[in-house]
């Protein structure tokens, strides 16, 4: 891992969203050298589902030798951005580093995005970071090596980014405009850049996107803020610039990247916006020695019913009552493809269903994809959520019960469909 130098020794930071993963995990790495970290959050009590408040995160900062001051913020909010930034200056002389590390995600697609997520997504992700930059500029301009770093990806136009999750996409870029128009606009005066993981990074967000044992596939959040580290460390000249973790460390000298994976040695799941496909990567992870998400087909010989016919078979063979009790969901697959077909999955009725056509109740998820792919996921060749981040697997309804799907095809693999 990266070694602190102690450049950010006495430097005051304002992070947003920082009571937990990357944004906390960022202000920790700040702690170590002694610089004062400004808590900007929302979390003030414990939440039931995750983990840290700004109270405790400021308990963290302090036991590393940090100075802490926790600020309830909600980036929406105007008022609240503007007292808080006024109480780091009163309280720390004035503020040298903005991260703007908020962000709310929703990976749905146009028709099925309710408006008031769409708004969530542009307020915080975009206006949030325009809005916070925009109180903490005056400031950051009487700093000596003053740094604005948005938590943000390249500004990539490949259609692919945009067609699954388009609400998502421009308010996440819009982080990413804000970078490559303040970058231009403070040239010289002001260094803002943006950071963004090469893979996925283990957090409660990326937990309730991928499910159980997503984590595996992961890297912790130490990567960012060691990435993040080296890049606040830099001269204000360094600037304007769209960086990826893995990139920033490995120009550090780091080598050994293991140490951030959750799981050593494990292959690892990219993370959006990066133009490398799943299938890509598979030879690059073989070669390091990983065993590929995307396993080689089997070479076992289905039967004469066909392959979607023969998964719902092994389907059937692996839903019970106690499958349908924990689910309680109706799932239907539109396959496209040399074996397109209507199916449906019930789990949410008796001891569970399964076959051909319509579902015998309205679907809470409508899952669409290749039957090729269709058969690989549920065979454990391809994993659900490389699927869907790649565009193969669209999605309409309940998330949360499409990750539940995910439970049933590991149970199939442990059968050895």
């Amino acid at each position: 891992m990266l070694a602190n130098t102690g450049k950010l020794a006495g430097v005051t930071l304002f992070i947003t969203g920082a009571s937990r993963g990357i944004g906390k995990a960022i202000a920790l790495k700040a702690a170590r050298d002694g610089a004062n970290i400004v808590v900007a959050a929302k979390t003030s009590e414990p939440h039931p589902k995750l983990p840290g408040t700004i109270y405790t995160a400021a308990q963290e900062i302090e036991a590393l030798g940090g100075k802490a001051l926790p600020c309830i913020v909600d980036v929406r909010d105007e008022k609240q951005i503007g007292e808080a930034v006024e109480h780091a200056v009163r309280t720390f002389g004035g503020i040298d580093i903005l991260v703007n590390n908020a962000s709310a995600i929703n990976l749905t697609g146009t028709l099925e995005t309710p408006m008031k997520k769409v708004d969530l997504m542009l307020g915080i992700n975009l206006r949030g970071t325009y809005l916070t930059s925009k109180l903490c500029l005056p400031h950051l301009l009487k700093s000596r090596n003053p740094h604005i770093l948005n938590l943000s990806p390249p500004l990539n136009l490949n259609p692919v980014w945009f067609k699954n999750h388009t609400a998502y996409t421009m308010a996440k870029y819009g982080m990413s405009m804000c970078v490559l128009g303040m970058a231009a606009e403070f040239n010289g005066q002001v260094a803002v850049n943006a950071l963004w993981p090469k893979t996925a990074i283990q957090t409660a967000a990326m937990e309730m996107l991928g499910g159980d044992g997503i984590a595996k596939q992961c890297r912790k959040v130490d990567i960012m803020a060691d990435a993040a580290y080296a890049v606040l460390s830099q001269p204000t000249g360094f600037s304007g610039r769209f960086l990826i973790d893995e990139d920033i460390l490995k120009e550090q000298g780091i080598q050994d990247f293991d140490i951030y994976a959750v799981q050593p040695g494990h292959p690892l799941l990219p993370d959006f916006f990066l133009d490398e496909e799943p299938e890509g990567l598979v030879q690059k992870m073989e070669q390091h020695g990983a065993t590929p998400a995307f396993k080689p087909p089997s070479s076992d010989t289905p039967s004469s019913g066909g392959p979607i016919e023969n998964t719902f078979d092994a389907i059937r063979g692996v839903i019970n009552g106690d499958v349908v009790k924990t689910t309680q969901g109706i799932y239907q697959f539109d396959l496209s493809g040399e074996h397109g077909g209507v199916w449906f999955l019930d789990l949410k009725s008796g001891s569970g269903s399964a076959g051909r056509g319509q579902a015998p109740l309205k679907p809470d998820v409508i899952m669409s994809l290749d039957s090729a792919d269709f058969t690989k996921m549920f065979s454990g060749q391809l994993k659900p959520t490389m699927a869907f981040m790649s565009g193969k697997l669209r999605i309409k309804g309940d998330m949360t019960l499409a990750i539940k799907l995910e439970k049933m095809m590991s149970m199939m693999n442990k059968s050895k469909l």
